[in-house]
């Protein structure tokens, strides 16, 4: 699952640790997301889509595996 948490993030110039904040993580957490190192939970795709004001699927892409 690709997605664009750090794309939305820079375009509003918000910190990392700020949307850590509002979401109840850690930055490096946030980070580990934006790294696609790590896929968050359904509650906090959900939190994050919500403090970025943007749908779910705008920010996380499923990719088909064939």
């Amino acid at each position: 699952m690709r997605n664009r948490v750090r794309e939305i993030r820079d375009k509003m110039g918000m910190p990392q640790n700020q949307l850590a904040e509002a979401c109840g993580v850690s930055r490096q957490t946030i980070h580990a997301i934006e790294s696609e190192k790590y896929q968050p939970t359904v509650t906090l795709a959900l939190k994050l889509a919500k403090f970025l004001e943007v749908s779910v699927e705008s920010i996380f892409i499923l990719e088909r595996k064939d």
